[in-house]
């Protein structure tokens, strides 16, 4: 089990990255699977809980700010949940390794490209 007072301030960390649109997610899994040793199946299972609370929160608060418009975000609603449902049931057949190697790649893809990366100017 985790300890709350390690799990709790770990948390609000990432909550707040995540309302920044950093998306703590990844840093989620790592924390609990390096950290707290946790398996990579209950680490990911953890990590989705916390996507739905976090995202929806901040897409709400988003949403009264005008910042997105339901018409706009809705094909992607729609597209996200069909990509997430049939990545979740190949995921399950994959062996963990494999999926191991494969997360920590979109990780030093995705840090690389945002060392990396250069706002184009603004016209």
């Amino acid at each position: 089990m985790l300890n709350p007072l390690f799990a709790i301030p770990v948390g609000l960390i990432l909550g707040f990255l995540a309302g920044l649109g950093v998306g703590g997610g990844s840093l989620l899994i790592l924390w609990l699977t390096l950290v707290a040793g946790m398996e990579h199946s209950a680490a990911r299972a953890i990590n989705l809980m916390f996507f739905i609370a976090a995202a929806g929160s901040v897409s709400f608060f988003r949403w009264k700010k005008g910042a997105l418009e339901l018409k706009t975000i809705l094909p992607a609603v729609i597209g996200g949940c069909i990509a997430a449902g049939l990545c979740s049931w190949i995921g399950n057949t994959i062996d963990q390794n494999i999926l191991r190697k494969i997360f920590g790649g979109l990780l030093l893809v995705t840090g690389i490209r945002e060392l990396l990366y250069r706002p184009r100017n603004a016209r």
